[in-house]
């Protein structure tokens, strides 16, 4: 891979984004791109970006090999460089051209949503695997693959990662012989632009409801929505959930840049001014069946028959939205409906309502909600499919963003739950005591029963233990995660599934 610098200025100037350059041989070609001081920058080109930027991770660059570098001010003047309006944006379009620009070679399909990224995203992977066999990766909060073998499968950093590493690995896809790739899209990756530039094929908006609200994420809601509706804006197909917050906003975002023809909404039950409409006609703890049904005539159109019924794997009723949007991506790609059908039965997404039976100690759930409406979404549930059960949550709240998951817990614990024990989650650098507390100060205490235990093995073992019979026992918000952020580094941790596994096989045998 190599860039060459005139092409590199060519772009910046076509985006309006160079400032100025300062660049001794017009021909320099780069065969190295970075914004990791510490990497090797042999003949490279490195990115000043962050707003922790210090002028010594230059000097390290330089010295490790950089021969130009991008920054949004001057810094070093002995050598060449290239100042701009915004590095991160110069970033992304600049791996893009250096990697060969991937994303030409990829029908590309993406979603956002405040919940059910992850779980769609696992849902149209599924489908489409099966549709084109070794032909599909996926870059999702929990794995990355980029390939059709088990060396190209590795786990996520980030829900969306940074722009050079997302070309880059999209290259890797390109190579390996990927033609789709469905990925997940976060409001942080609009506002950190880490797909500046990127144009998808499908892109679906789920829902939106408060989150990532605080000082290192979004400052306020209007500016999380702005984000979320940016995929909508850079989408050539669009669907849209017909019963999220903001629809409106949403579907205006949406109508910029796509025709009618080219947005499809679909809903739950009786929704008006919808093209696909979801009604439920079974859940239980085992699968959840509905229909999925034609309500206008492009969606006619895309459905050869008016209506199907599917089977999903996946528990909890609240999962057919997520269904829905994956269907309707399937069928503009031009999927036969029977793989589509068997490719939900058999639908799992790691750490997303994990099921582990007991003897002696309750039914667990293990579950990645992690805010007030998928929190909601699942006790509710549970609540409705065993109103007799005492509902028993483990849950704890990350430190350094999304300040407002903690209001939202103490509310949807008060409401539905019946026990909770408060414990570590991504504490960051932030006191994971503190966090609890901040969680714990806001639920009535005379609605449900609260400890804190920070220690989140311990805090896990000690919920199994006290629970019998009907009881149902919520391992909540960490999922699979084999890590817990902790003062800038990921700190090894087995992950829920496991540490509850091993639990009760050394109290059950």
């Amino acid at each position: 891979m190599s860039l060459k610098i005139s092409k590199a200025i060519e772009i910046l100037k076509k985006h309006d984004l160079l400032v100025s350059s300062s660049v001794s041989d017009d021909n320099l070609e780069v065969t190295n791109i970075s914004y990791n001081s510490k990497e090797d920058q042999t003949n490279g080109i490195f990115f000043c970006k962050g707003n922790n930027f210090k002028a010594e991770y230059l000097d390290q660059a330089i010295k490790n090999g950089a021969k130009i570098y991008v920054s949004e001010k001057e810094y070093s003047k002995d050598i060449d460089r290239l100042i701009v309006k915004s590095a991160s944006k110069a970033l992304a379009l600049l791996s893009s051209e250096y990697f060969g620009n991937p994303q030409n070679d990829l029908f590309i399909v993406a979603f956002t949503g405040t919940k059910g990224k992850t779980t769609t995203s696992y849902f149209t992977y599924d489908i489409l695997k099966n549709a084109y066999p070794k032909q599909v990766g996926l870059f999702s909060t929990v794995d990355r693959i980029v390939g059709p073998d088990p060396k190209d499968e590795f786990k996520s950093d980030l829900t969306t990662p940074e722009s050079l590493d997302l070309f880059h690995d999209m290259r890797t896809c390109v190579d390996n012989g990927i033609k789709y790739l469905v990925m997940e899209v976060s409001s942080q990756a609009y506002k950190k632009n880490r797909v500046y530039g990127l144009k998808f094929d499908i892109g679906g908006f789920l829902n939106i409801t408060p989150d990532h609200i605080g000082p290192n994420e979004h400052p306020t809601y209007a500016d999380y929505l702005n984000c979320k509706k940016q995929l909508m804006i850079n989408s050539k197909v669009n669907i849209i959930n017909r019963q999220t917050n903001d629809y409106d906003t949403v579907y205006a975002a949406a109508k910029q840049t796509s025709d009618d023809k080219d947005i499809y909404r679909f809903a739950k039950n009786e929704v008006g001014d919808t093209d696909f409409s979801i009604r439920n006609k079974e859940s239980n703890l085992n699968d959840s069946v509905f229909t999925y049904t034609a309500e206008s005539d492009k969606a006619e159109d895309l459905q050869e028959h008016g209506e199907y019924t599917y089977q999903l794997g996946l528990v909890g009723d609240f999962n057919e939205l997520n269904a829905g949007a994956a269907i309707t991506a399937a069928k503009i790609i031009g999927v036969d409906n029977e793989v589509i059908a068997d490719s939900l039965k058999k639908a799992f997404v790691p750490g997303r309502m994990e099921h582990i039976n007991t003897k002696s100690h309750g039914t667990i759930f293990v579950d990645y909600a992690h805010n007030y409406a998928s929190m909601n979404a699942l006790l509710s549930f549970l609540k409705r499919e065993y109103p007799g059960s005492a509902i028993k949550v483990v849950v704890g709240s990350p430190g350094d963003k999304g300040v407002s998951r903690r209001a939202g817990f103490a509310q949807v614990l008060t409401e539905s739950a019946d026990e909770a024990i408060l414990t570590t989650d991504d504490p960051g650098f932030e006191d994971p005591a503190a966090i609890c507390k901040e969680i714990d100060e806001k639920i009535d205490h005379t609605k449900v029963k609260v400890k804190t235990i920070l220690d989140r093995p311990s805090a896990i073992k000690d919920m199994i233990e006290h629970s019998s019979g009907d009881d149902i026992v919520v391992l909540a918000a960490k999922g699979n995660d084999a890590y817990q952020k902790t003062k800038g580094v990921d700190v090894p941790y087995p992950s829920d599934p496991v540490v509850a596994k091993k639990i009760l096989k050394d109290i059950e045998g």
